[in-house]
């Protein structure tokens, strides 16, 4: 095990934040999907050898896939695990029953069905799941999430006026966007608040790694950042669609007979569905969305008498780990180890086994 740890010359998370000079900085997943393989085979090294300290060997593993990944991705996956770190089995399942699974933890959570919203740092997905299984054809793809919002942060000050040191740019953003942004009911009421109350603004002081102090006012930005999930048309150009839209889309998209639960259960899960006020906005805009159909339907028909649909939104205490809370949730049931494949599968049948999982409808 020591061996392994003194090859392991490279940085990853924090510590690749403040790398020392020298070093190439590597996003190994763009938009969910990994996009190089040998640096991602070096980050799964380090976090098993170092982070974990254990031996894959003698360990079953379970890992997470963003929905519509290749199944080629999924291959190449199966063939370093058993391959490289030689696992005696290997289950991939989707994030978003994971999440799901997470959600059954709390008092709102009954069946594996409802509606998953993912959004973390690269990509944001909206998932219908429907008893256990992921009703793949109607999967919405969002290319917004948490570094889309911290680079418009970083204009967003600039263009103010503020000069956050050009280095740790990407730092102070995210912190500022961890610490201040919030989601806001309507954006130029929200405009008119600050400009008639000066206290809205807050201060961001801190220190960069050599030393050197720096204080930003924060303004205008705690609302605008996260504002591009509803209002995405003041970032891009390229996607125009606000996010409650796209989960309604995604719903209607789905079998008649499971609508009604995927709207009464929709759930979040990552790191940049965590803002304050998110649950609610969305919430009020999703049924607004419902409630302009059933009236224009109502108008249409007026004898028509129409089960009004409800939109529940629901959030947990695991929401930010979701996929980790669920992956451990499962992987911790003693029939769960039935399902994995295993190293003998593999070598008898080769990496297409990961093609298809024998839990849930992943295919």
């Amino acid at each position: 095990m020591k061996d392994y740890i003194e090859d392991l010359d490279f940085f990853i998370g924090k510590e690749a934040a403040v790398k020392p000079p020298g070093y190439n900085f590597d996003y190994p997943i763009r938009h969910g999907i990994v996009d190089n393989w040998d640096n991602m085979e070096k980050y799964w090294q380090r976090c098993i050898y170092e982070y974990l300290c254990c031996d894959p060997e003698e360990h079953y593993m379970l890992l997470t896939e963003p929905p519509l990944n290749t199944p080629e991705n999924r291959e190449y996956t199966a063939e370093i695990m058993f391959e490289t770190f030689n696992v005696p089995g290997l289950y991939i399942a989707v994030q978003a029953v994971l999440a799901l699974c997470a959600s059954l933890l709390t008092k709102g959570g009954k069946e594996v069905t409802g509606t998953v919203i993912d959004s973390g740092d690269g990509v944001t997905h909206i998932i219908p799941v429907s008893d256990g299984y992921v009703i793949g054809s109607c999967i919405k793809h969002i290319p917004l999430a948490g570094r889309d919002v911290t680079n418009f942060m970083i204009n967003t000050l600039r263009e103010r006026g503020e000069n956050p040191p050009a280095a740790e740019a990407l730092n102070i953003a995210r912190k500022i966007k961890e610490s201040y942004c919030y989601i806001c009911p309507d954006l130029v009421k929200e405009y008119l608040k600050y400009d008639k109350d000066p206290s809205k603004f807050r201060v961001h002081e801190g220190v960069t790694p050599n030393g050197k102090k720096y204080k930003i006012d924060v303004g205008y930005e705690r609302f605008l950042g996260p504002e591009i999930f509803f209002s995405p048309e003041i970032f891009s150009s390229d996607f125009t669609t606000p996010l409650p839209k796209v989960v309604d889309d995604t719903i209607q998209a789905c079998p008649i007979d499971t609508r009604r639960m995927l709207y009464k259960y929709i759930t979040l899960s990552g790191g940049s569905t965590m803002y304050k006020f998110f649950p609610k906005r969305l919430q009020r805009d999703v049924q607004r969305l419902v409630k302009e159909r059933e009236d224009f339907t109502q108008s249409k028909y007026p004898n028509l008498k129409i089960n009004k649909l409800e939109v529940k939104i629901v959030t947990h205490p695991f929401q930010r780990f979701a996929v980790w809370c669920g992956g451990s949730l499962l992987a911790s049931q003693p029939e769960f180890l039935q399902s994995f494949h295993t190293k003998a599968e593999y070598e008898e049948k080769g990496p297409s086994i990961c093609r298809a999982n024998p839990v849930f409808n992943q295919i």
